[in-house]
This record gives C-alpha cells, sequence and structure tokens, in this order.
C-alpha cells in the first residue's frame, strides 16, 4: 500500500524521498538515487537502467567527492 501511495504523490507531481538499504525497493521507486556514507554524498545517480552493482560500487568508491552521471 506504501508503493501505491509513493506513485501517486509522484503522478501528482509531489517530490518524495525514500530512505532504504534494500536496492531493488530503491532502484524500484527511484528516479534518482543518492548514495550516502558515514553522513556524506558519495553519489548522485540518475536511475535510466540503474543497476544494484552501480550503485554498491558508488557507496564503496574511497572518492571523497560527490560523483554525478547519468547512467
Amino acid at each position: 500500500e506504501i508503493y501505491k501511495l509513493i506513485n501517486q504523490l509522484v503522478q501528482q507531481g509531489i517530490a518524495v524521498i525514500v530512505i532504504s538499504s534494500e536496492l531493488p525497493e530503491v532502484l524500484g521507486l527511484s528516479d534518482r538515487v543518492l548514495v550516502m556514507h558515514e553522513g556524506k554524498l558519495k553519489a548522485n545517480l540518475i536511475n535510466h537502467n540503474l543497476t544494484q552493482e552501480q550503485v554498491m560500487e558508488a557507496a564503496l568508491r574511497s572518492e571523497h567527492h560527490v560523483e554525478k552521471q547519468s547512467v
């Protein structure tokens, strides 16, 4: 039921922030994925066929800057 509500809000043009460690859930609901680690933004990923592997790679990357990419 929560997914239905989220989709209804999105269809109305309302931005919804979803916080989850469940990657299939995140990928299924998101247009954009922000990856955070230890309180810092690690990546800003556009969800065009984004994979779990790409999200995990961004989370585990040792770089300290924010990476924005279109996938």
